[in-house]
């Protein structure tokens, strides 16, 4: 007989409900030794977020740019289900999985600067819950609305805790203008439960335009007034760690610079999925991973 999961993020009933975070943020033990400085992870902790000027090299971030190009013009990447295309441009907007589809990217997902920061903040070994490209070209490209990516992970994925971390890494620039991350700081603080029942197949929907699980203008005005906005910038090869209950989004780019990077979700091999807590299925595995390996 199977024991029921306590469910500590209630989301998706009738009403929003904000509750306070009922996990760590850090998971390590305070002093463990670990890639991260001791005053960088209390800011992380504090914020929800940690900004590296460079991550990669300016040759790595070549190497890894040129993949994501053949990538996003390869015919067979682009009929695959795991493509996500720009509903107006037809263009590829996203690559999912993509450590699995490219050597080149399975290898920065294993590079120690990557997984030993994720490692260290979430106390234990990790696996990949989710890896994709974002391609963001310019002239309209749609950007992502405000969310927390913890919240349709524990409704539709079944992420039991907050014991998971993202890490994006920018390939181009990250201008002010060119629809960069946005994030509420210290909003990890605080689980917003969204309103509406989860449709079925919502995945196919929701990766082009988000709906369910988007909190209303209210409590997001709310969130803003309390915790303000903070907008990331950075060279190419720069990378924003952020906990997976922080409240983020992006907007879209109109100007004629594009905004891509490889985006990173680890989670703990401790916080494995069960079955969704708000969605009457899972989503597909290539969006959120079944497979619970470590990443050695």
């Amino acid at each position: 007989m199977t024991t029921a999961i306590t469910d500590l993020y209630p989301t998706r009933g009738a009403t929003e409900a904000a509750v306070p975070r009922q996990d760590p943020v850090v998971w390590s033990t305070p002093g463990a030794p670990g890639p991260i400085a001791p005053s960088a992870l209390q800011s992380y902790e504090r914020d929800g977020f940690l900004a590296v000027d460079e991550l990669i090299t300016p040759a790595e971030v070549a190497i890894y740019r040129t993949e994501l190009d053949r990538l996003v013009s390869d015919p067979a990447i682009r009929a695959d289900e795991r493509s996500i295309v720009e509903p107006k441009s037809q263009d590829v907007r996203t690559v999912f999985e993509v450590h699995r589809i490219s050597e080149l990217f399975a290898g920065l997902v294993r590079d120690e600067r990557v997984v030993g920061k994720a490692r260290q903040i979430l106390g234990s070994d990790v696996y990949v819950h989710q890896s994709r490209i974002n391609v963001k070209p310019g002239f309209g490209a749609s950007g992502f609305y405000w969310h927390s990516d913890f919240e349709t992970w524990h409704a539709e994925d079944g992420l039991p805790r907050m014991r998971t971390v993202s890490v994006s890494i920018a390939l181009t620039e990250n201008l002010d203008t060119n629809g960069g991350l946005m994030i509420m700081p210290g909003s990890h603080r605080t689980f917003l439960g969204c309103s509406g029942e989860t449709p079925k197949d919502n995945y196919k929907k929701s990766l082009q335009m988000q709906d369910a699980g988007t909190p209303s203008d209210e409590v997001l005005t709310a969130f803003a007034d309390r915790h303000g906005i903070r907008l990331f910038t950075g060279k190419a090869g720069s990378a924003t760690w952020f906990d997976c209950n922080a409240m983020h989004g992006s907007g879209d780019n109109i100007t004629p610079y594009p905004r891509s990077n490889v985006f990173i979700v680890f989670n703990s091999v401790e916080n494995t999925a069960q079955e969704p807590f708000a969605a009457p299925v899972p989503r597909p595995s290539f969006i959120g991973a079944r497979d619970f390996t470590p990443v050695r």
